[in-house]
């Protein structure tokens, strides 16, 4: 893996458990053994619905506190840009984990959200995201899921959120320096910087 260059941008995408996290975090530990001041912070987006995402997170924050010791956790379900502004500098490499839960949060909040959560996510919040990440001081690594590869869904919603899916993926992709695509724990790079 190549190291980074300041303000270098990352879209890791692929499937459940294809290693998307991992190679973020393999970044992130890189990034921080390459100098004594380089940091890193992860925007966590995921939230616990239930008893089964609470165990899930919990074990993903002890299985990255033990792989990339260094790394803070920042929890941040909704507002993304700012979190990526506000934690960006020329020493501090983001990790976005993972847009695909950011997507959820927005277009399905859980029920006790579901009053102060706007319906749907508008395109000020893409353009603003997509803004953050080309004006992020430092490097930034994202990560998706690649949901468009099976079969056509059924339903109408989870058909929309596919296709909501897509469009930011492409959207994300478009404005990042680098695109790699995990299968298998493998890295296919789909775009690279320079």
């Amino acid at each position: 893996m190549t190291g980074f260059t300041i303000a270098c941008s990352e879209l890791i995408l692929g499937g459940q458990k294809s290693g998307k996290s991992r190679r973020a975090e393999l970044l992130a530990r890189q990034w921080l053994d390459a100098a004594p001041g380089h940091q890193a912070v992860m925007l966590a987006t995921a939230q616990p619905w239930d008893d089964e995402m609470r165990q899930r997170i919990a074990r993903h924050q002890a299985d990255r506190a033990e792989r990339v010791p260094g790394m803070r956790t920042v929890e941040e379900p909704l507002a993304l840009a700012e979190a990526i502004r506000q934690h960006s500098n020329t020493h501090t490499l983001v990790v976005v984990d993972c847009l695909t839960l950011w997507l959820t949060n927005w277009l399905m909040p859980a029920e006790s959200e579901q009053k102060s959560a706007p319906a749907h996510m508008d395109a000020a919040q893409t353009a603003s995201l997509l803004i953050a990440i080309q004006e992020a001081a430092g490097p930034v690594v994202l990560v998706g899921n690649e949901i468009g590869l099976g079969v056509i869904p059924m339903g109408r919603e989870v058909r929309a959120f596919v296709d909501a899916l897509g469009r930011l993926n492409q959207d994300v992709a478009a404005v990042c320096e680098r695109v790699t695509l995990m299968a298998a724990g493998l890295p296919l790079a789909l775009k690279s910087a320079g």
